[in-house]
């Protein structure tokens, strides 16, 4: 475990100021002004990928991690002031690429990947941030001030989206520099380092804490929370059966229901979207494959077609639901809701039914 000394030193202008200064409080007259630390860092050929650097204000956070980390320090990045931030990222990536790393940090919302970065919230501008460092092409990352603005629920959750990002990126790892404790075990670090002791802790990886989700039955006035973040219109169908996901009280995901008629009738999901700061960690999943179940206790199948690429490749490896049509672009047919100029993809829930969440939920 290498170990490293860190030296600041600045000269001091003896002003009138200093000297009055020296005298109120009785400091020793001095030339410079100097702050060593001794800390412990892992090796550069330790096997890790994710770091915390954390301690409270002016214990040498940030000097520690520009000095051990050097060029790999990011405060944020430069992004065009008019254009989309789909535009920030470097000219060498495709759409699918820069789509893709949006959403590896739990930034899915194609309407405000259409923004400018100036026009996001702050948890959106933490997400987009985080995105465009999983890109950079520096193998080391290292970000100060983390989570510092936003609050402490999307921090964590914005923390256990990134890891896990991370983690699947080969050979790329990341360092959080931070003042807020409580994003330590979401962000499952495989190593601490706390100031301003100086003291690295080891860790074995425990996955991030459970998260307890409310789900409740809403009227159709609940979709005006959510209807700017999904990535189809805004329309909500008059006959849609509607649901909310709530995390420790606060809305954090949609979904509605419709019934769909025919020889075979079904129910049919409709519309499905979880908000901005709560995206990165499955919520929105939950709350589909429940509702499915819950639908499917009234002896219906019930089917979904969507076009998101992580809810397809998500389902597509659910045992909770069957893929009835792969990707594809087509003319729109009755049953399956085919779009006529994007992929789409159908499938069919072939998990539990939920007849006691049925009833509790007023669904029969």
């Amino acid at each position: 475990m290498p170990v490293a000394h860190f030296l600041k030193s600045v000269a001091v202008e003896r002003t009138p100021r200093v000297i009055q200064l020296e005298g109120l409080f009785d400091v020793l007259p001095a030339r410079r002004s100097e702050q060593a630390w001794k800390v412990d860092l892992p090796g550069a050929d330790e096997n890790w990928q994710v770091g915390l650097i954390v301690g409270p204000s002016g214990s040498g956070k940030s000097t520690v991690a520009r000095e051990a980390f050097a060029e790999a320090l990011v405060g944020g990045y430069d992004w065009p002031a008019n254009r989309a931030i789909v535009d920030g990222f470097p000219p060498g990536l495709s759409i699918r690429d820069i789509t893709a790393a949006l959403s590896s940090v739990g930034f899915s919302s194609p309407p405000s990947w259409l923004r400018p970065f100036a026009c996001l919230s702050n948890g959106e501008q933490f997400r987009a941030t985080l995105a465009r460092s999983l890109v950079d092409p520096r193998p080391v990352i290292v970000v100060d001030e983390f989570t510092s603005v936003v609050d402490r629920t999307v921090a964590q959750i914005g923390s256990s989206a990134v890891a896990k990002a991370v983690r699947r990126t080969p050979g790329k790892r990341f360092v959080a520099v931070t003042c807020h404790y409580d994003v330590e075990e979401w962000l499952d670090p495989d190593w601490v380092l706390e100031m301003p002791s100086g003291s690295l802790a080891r860790r074995s990886l425990q996955g991030r804490p459970a998260i307890s989700l409310e789900i409740i039955r809403a009227r159709r006035s609940a979709w005006r929370v959510f209807k700017r973040h999904h990535y189809l219109d805004g329309t909500l169908n008059n006959s849609a059966k509607c649901f909310v996901a709530l995390l420790d009280g606060r809305p954090a995901a949609f979904a509605s229901v419709i019934h769909a008629p025919g020889l075979v009738s079904y129910w049919r999901e409709h519309r499905t979207v979880c908000l901005p700061d709560f995206q990165g960690v499955g919520i929105g999943h939950a709350l589909s494959d429940f509702v499915a179940g819950v639908m499917r206790a009234t002896g219906r199948r019930y089917r979904s077609t969507t076009g998101h690429p992580a809810m397809i490749r998500r389902r597509a490896k659910s045992p909770l639901w069957k893929m009835l049509r792969p990707p594809s672009v087509g003319r729109r047919d009755a049953e399956m809701r085919r779009a006529s100029n994007r992929l789409t993809a159908g499938f069919e829930y072939v998990g539990p039914a939920r007849p006691e969440d049925a009833r509790r939920l007023g669904i029969g």
